[in-house]
């Protein structure tokens, strides 16, 4: 995983990918899921609290954390994890705040991108769907293999997307899993 970008001053202070710094005691909390950053762009927020759910639905988020083995201490895949693939493909578009040893904060992890809320849920779908593929591969069954790929030629990741965000509000305390 990227090592948090703190810039030298605050320890709360976090410089993001376009440059710009932020304090994570004052623009960053619980419910926040985008920030409207000073350079004019949008970038899209997410913490540790924020289940897996924000990005698939629970069906699969349960999936995921019965059958991935992350290889480090959890017991389950996480949304440090999932954040940790987004990294691993875009480390200059991600800033991570480490906020573990901050009483001051709800959150242990932020990370702030690049992309805005929409582009990086496509991006973390598309992540997913490699990952499932891989899996698929380990599984040495040509017809599942097969079965996988023809599903993944019609699943298409922006309507899938823009369906999944139209149907869920994480911004309404009423959201409800799908």
């Amino acid at each position: 995983m990227a090592e948090p970008r703190v810039p030298g001053g605050r320890e709360s202070e976090l410089e993001l990918p376009c440059g710009e710094v932020i304090d994570t005691h004052d623009d960053l909390h619980m419910g926040i899921r985008e920030l409207d950053c000073a350079c004019g762009a949008t970038h899209a927020v997410v913490l540790d609290a924020h289940p897996l759910a924000r990005f698939v639905p629970e069906f699969l988020e349960q999936v995921l954390v019965e059958t991935v083995e992350p290889a480090d201490d959890h017991d389950e895949f996480t949304m440090a994890h999932l954040m940790g693939v987004v990294i691993e493909e875009f480390p200059e578009r991600v800033a991570v705040a480490d906020a573990a040893e901050d009483g001051a904060v709800g959150f242990s992890l932020a990370w702030v991108t690049d992309f805005d809320s929409r582009r990086l849920h496509e991006i973390v779908v598309e992540l997913l769907v490699e990952l499932m593929e891989h899996a698929v591969s380990h599984a040495e069954d040509d017809a599942v293999m097969a079965e996988f790929e023809e599903q993944m030629l019609a699943f298409d990741v922006s309507a899938f997307v823009e369906q999944y965000r139209a149907e869920r509000n994480f911004d309404d305390r009423h959201d409800t899993a799908i």
